[in-house]
């Protein structure tokens, strides 16, 4: 079975950190690449030679650096090459603004990381369970 391929775009290395151990702990198989700022998150999506390369989901904070998680989904909303990829907002932020603007972006999702770990495990496995289980996402080109 193909693993499923993430970008996760976070700045925060503890967050960094336990995403990937939740990640672990769940019953997919993923491949998590890195982004830890904005432009790296655009260099990796536009750069790709060959669109199997792209991910499956995208996991995207919007405090970041060098772009913002708002900026950063307008240009992969805007872009042909990446708008049919899902992402979701995964921010420390609860701010109705940030929600609001998350939406009107065409972001797939917003989800406010939780302070308790165990927690964030379960979120992290019922966004694998949704995402990976649940949903038919699109075929790569």
């Amino acid at each position: 079975m193909r693993k499923n391929q993430i970008l996760l775009v976070e700045d925060n290395e503890g967050d960094i950190v336990l995403t990937t151990e939740a990640f672990e702990e769940c019953d997919f198989k993923t491949d998590i690449l890195v982004a830890r700022n904005g432009k790296e998150a655009i260099n990796i999506l536009f750069n790709q030679q060959d669109d199997s390369e792209l991910p499956n989901l995208i996991l995207l904070d919007i405090n970041l650096p060098l772009l913002n998680g708002h900026e950063v989904l307008k240009l992969i909303k805007e872009n042909e090459k990446t708008k049919h990829i899902p992402v979701v907002m995964l921010t420390t932020s609860s701010a109705i603004s940030d929600i609001n603007l998350t939406y009107e972006s065409q972001a797939n999702c917003f989800i406010t990381k939780p302070a308790d770990i165990n927690d964030f495990f379960e979120t992290i496995n019922t966004l694998s369970n949704y995402w990976f289980k649940i949903c038919k996402l699109p075929s790569k080109k």
